[in-house]
Order: structure tokens, then C-alpha cells, then sequence
């Protein structure tokens, strides 16, 4: 996968870079992809950068002081037009072989302009370490930055909490709460990074926060990694963790994020003459299994969506921890429980997956096997297929979300399977009950047998 689509890269977009391991090259490499999809970029930074470094672009601007602005963004303008990645840079500093960084005022104003489709920027630095914190004066976060990526080398997880591994260690210790010379965990580094005076440091209101772990490249650095973002995503703040190694040809590897479970069971069962949520199953429910299947299920969080005999039915939940959601309006249709669920889901959810009440033989590997391709893909929608037939349950990406709230009627989200029809993955199953429902008693029977 593209980092730019890792990342949900979006029109205007205004990245901020913080963090070790590789940020500078993430940058570049951002910048590259979205040349290649026809973008006008620049890239710049509000810290230093090594003046080596600065051969990655193919052109670049020295801004010689915050007086010389509007000559910048003049001939930023001008240059966009023959040169689609421009880096812009401060004055070199022979002594240190750095350039200096460029006032986020001025940052500001180049994201205003019309010419730059984004703006990508370095915002602190790390003395080439995989890890760090940040010191009092960082990161410098310019107003109107929209994404926020702390960065971190996997291979700081297993290394020990010195300054030969971990820039700033001492305040590393203190944010995580350990002591110096400590191994290097896939919770401190967690702590760290979702830190508000750490990796998420100068968040801004409305800035998604997405962790980039790079240089990922084994089997075990991978499980690592895995490792690693499961304690990222345990703070809500955290939008997703991408996974990969941003030198390699297909830089990320996985996407790690929220997906959402949510049983629809909200219908009155006209042709079934019945509730069919509440027909008895294995010692329990129709609504019972198919909650399990979900909470047995990598998904969380999940719902259920009820309607018709809405308190039996959550009376047959028991003391499960699910969120039960009322669809006041659930005779519109299943749609209109779809939107019930969405409505009720946290912004920072990547995706749901929707399971039908009366599909009992619906397994969590299934629902699972739906979520790790999301993972790998982040494919509008993904949907089960036994020997070629399309079946259920389907995971819906959260760019798909908008569409599916302005549907209507009992359409569920049969009208996005076939829009997405191209761009949709599917995954083979060895189980025909993904094709198999109970609309009728003797399906019921033939179920039950």
C-alpha cells in the first residue's frame, strides 16, 4: 500500500512530521507519491534539516528571513508551475550542516496558496535515533496543520533507554513513568507517542494523529509492531498506526485501526410472521449468536441496532458489552438502521462491519478475515464469496460512510457493492453459510436440523 493512502491523505492536506526513526525520508517519500498523482507539492520544515538531506527534492527555495515572505510565496508560485515538489528551506548553517527551518507563519501562508495541493512538514528533529521526545521548544506545529504523524523506527523496541538509542531519554523515562536503562517496550513507546507532551504534542483541534512505526521489515519486527499499536489504539486520540518501511518499493505493510461491529436487528420479521431476533438457537437467540459471533470477533466497539420489540430484545442481551442503539424509525427500512449504527459510532472508527441477525452460521473468523484485509487494502468495501457468490456479512470503509447515510428505503448497502464494484476486495470463504439466511420457518427448520 501507498503511504498516501495510509495515511487518508486528502485535498489540501497540511502534515506535520514528529518523531524518529525516518521522518524526513517519509516526507520525501509522501512528496513523490503525490507528485505522481498529479499534486503540486511543497516540503519544508520548522526545525532543521541536515543540508545532505536537501538533494531529495528536486528543487528548493531559500526563505532568508520572515521579511522576505512575500518574495517567497511569490516565487513559490511561479515555480509550482514548471516544478511540482518544491522543498523550502531557511539559510544553510555551514557550521552545523543543517539549514535552518522556516517560521510556521510562512508555512501558513504557502498552504493558503492556491498553486500547493499540500503541505508537508518536518516539525522537530531527532539526531538520527528511532525514538524520541520532545524538548521544551518542539515541535513547531504550524496553525491549519491537518495531519499529524509521530514517527518512530521499530527498531528502537528491545534497545535500552539511553541516549545511544533514544533521543532525550531522560524525558522519555518521565513521560512513560520508567527508570533510565530500561528495556524499551511496546507500552512505553505507546505511552510516549500518545503523550500530550510527547508524540502528540502541538495536536491541534481537528488534526488527526496517525503514528507511523517504520523500518519494519521481519516477520518479528512485524509482531512487534502489531504489538505496538494495539497499545496505540488503547488512546482514543490516536486515529490509526501505519505500519511498513518507507524506503521500500511498497512502503507500508498494514493499516492498523478501529473496526466496528454492527448487528442489525431491528426489523419486525413480516415474512417470517415473527421477530426472527428473539427465535430461540442453541440454547440462546437468533440476536444472541450473532452478537457473540461479534464480540468473539477482533471487532470493537459493537453494536446492535434494535427497533421492533426493542426492550425483549435487549432483555435477551443480557449482560453483554455491547452498545445497544433504538432505531426510532426503523419501518423506513434497513437502511435506515445502517444509519442508526453510524450515527452511534465513534469519529475515530475505520471501518464497520455489518452482521445480519438471521445468518447464525456466520463465524468471528469471518468477520476477522474481512478486518485483516481492511488492514492490508483499506478497500471501500469488503465482502465475503463462496465459490465466486458474493455473501455476508460486508465491511464498509469510513470514506464510504457519507454515501451510506443518505441512503434510503430497505436498500441496505446493496447500492455501494455495486458503485464500489471495482474497487471492492473480496474474500474467499470455504464456508456456503456467508450465502445462507433465514427468511422463512422452513429455512428456520432446515437451519436448526
Amino acid at each position: 500500500m501507498d503511504l498516501s493512502r495510509a495515511l487518508r491523505i486528502q485535498p489540501r492536506e497540511m502534515v506535520a512530521f514528529v518523531g524518529g526513526g525516518g521522518k524526513t525520508t517519509a516526507m520525501f517519500r509522501l512528496a513523490d507519491e503525490l507528485v505522481g498523482q498529479g499534486k503540486r507539492v511543497v516540503t519544508t520544515t520548522t526545525t532543521r534539516i541536515f543540508a545532505s538531506q536537501i538533494d531529495l527534492a528536486p528543487f528548493h527555495l531559500i526563505h532568508s528571513s520572515p521579511q522576505s515572505a512575500p518574495q517567497l510565496l511569490e516565487s513559490l508560485q511561479q515555480k509550482l508551475a514548471v516544478h511540482p515538489h518544491i522543498l523550502v528551506i531557511g539559510e544553510p548553517d555551514h557550521g552545523t550542516g543543517k539549514a535552518f527551518g522556516v517560521e510556521p507563519e510562512t508555512v501558513e501562508a504557502m498552504a493558503a496558496l492556491p498553486e500547493a495541493d499540500a503541505i508537508l512538514n518536518e516539525a522537530d528533529g531527532s539526531r538520527m535515533r528511532p525514538f524520541k521526545a520532545p524538548a521544551e521548544h518542539e515541535p513547531v506545529v504550524p496553525k491549519g496543520t491537518t495531519l499529524l504523524v509521530p514517527v518512530v523506527g521499530v527498531e528502537a523496541l528491545g534497545s535500552r533507554l539511553t541516549e545511544q538509542y533514544v533521543h532525550r531519554a531522560e524525558r522519555v523515562a518521565e513521560l512513560a513513568g520508567v527508570r533510565i536503562g530500561v528495556e524499551v517496550t511496546p507500552e512505553m513507546v505507546a505511552a510516549v507517542l500518545a503523550h500530550p507532551q510527547g508524540g502528540l504534542k502541538g495536536l491541534l483541534p481537528g488534526t488527526r494523529p496517525v503514528p507511523l512505526i517504520n523500518k519494519v521489515e521481519s516477520e518479528e519486527q512485524l509482531a512487534s509492531a502489531r504489538e505496538l499499536a494495539h497499545h496505540l489504539l488503547a488512546h482514543r486520540q490516536v486515529d490509526a498506526v501505519v505500519i511498513g518501511a518507507v524506503r521500500r518499493p511498497d512502503p507500508v505493510t498494514e493499516v492498523r485501526g478501529r473496526t466496528a461491529a454492527v448487528v442489525l436487528a431491528a426489523g419486525a420479521s413480516t415474512r417470517f410472521g415473527t421477530p426472527k431476533q428473539l427465535l430461540p438457537w442453541q440454547g440462546d437467540t437468533l440476536l444472541g449468536r450473532a452478537v457473540d459471533t461479534a464480540l468473539a470477533s477482533q471487532a470493537d466497539p459493537v453494536l446492535v441496532v434494535l427497533g421492533y420489540q426493542a426492550e425483549a430484545c435487549t432483555a435477551a442481551l443480557g449482560k453483554r458489552e455491547v452498545q445497544a442503539v433504538v432505531n426510532q424509525d426503523w419501518t423506513q427500512g434497513q437502511s435506515s438502521s445502517v444509519q442508526a449504527g453510524l450515527a452511534a459510532l465513534p469519529a475515530n472508527v475505520s471501518a464497520a462491519v455489518f452482521l445480519l441477525v438471521d445468518q447464525p452460521g456466520i463465524t468471528p473468523e469471518v468477520v476477522n478475515a474481512l478486518i485483516t484485509r481492511h488492514q492490508t487494502t483499506l478497500a471501500p468495501v469488503i465482502w465475503p464469496e463462496y465459490h465466486g457468490q458474493r455473501g455476508n456479512p460486508v465491511l464498509f470503509d469510513r470514506a464510504t460512510f457519507p454515501q451510506l447515510m443518505r441512503l434510503s428505503y430497505d436498500t441496505g448497502g446493496r447500492v455501494l457493492l455495486h458503485a464500489y464494484a471495482e474497487l471492492a476486495e473480496r474474500v474467499a470463504v470455504s464456508t456456503p453459510e456467508v450465502l445462507i439466511d433465514i427468511d422463512t420457518p422452513d429455512d428456520y427448520a432446515r437451519a436448526n436440523s
